[in-house]
């Protein structure tokens, strides 16, 4: 399912990207906001509702990612994986007495 729903948001990211492009610039501060193939109030108010519309998918595909995410259950770190897993080591007893006689 988050497999699914991350390549959703990554075309919606694309397709935002896409339509962003496409429309006009207004501040011409570098002089390239003139005329396209895509001129005129018609397909201004389009790129203006096209959007809109992704914009809202976008943020709707972001919320349903964080909710998938917090949802599973993992352990944060590998340290407390190997924590919960670990066995309870037991303390070394006295040493064995040697078995070759020790000179004095």
């Amino acid at each position: 399912m988050t497999t699914l729903l991350l390549m959703f948001h990554m075309m919606l990211a694309l397709a935002l990207v896409g339509i962003v492009l496409l429309q006009r610039s207004e501040g011409g501060a570098l002089g390239i906001g003139g005329g396209g193939f895509m001129s005129g109030r018609g397909t201004a108010n389009l790129l203006t509702r096209a959007t809109a519309v992704l914009a809202a998918l976008f943020m709707l595909s972001s919320l349903g990612l964080t909710i998938l995410a917090a949802s599973t259950t993992r352990p944060r770190s590998i340290l407390e994986d190997i924590q919960a897993t670990a066995q309870p080591v037991e303390a070394p007893g006295e040493p064995a007495a040697p078995s070759v006689p020790v000179a004095d």
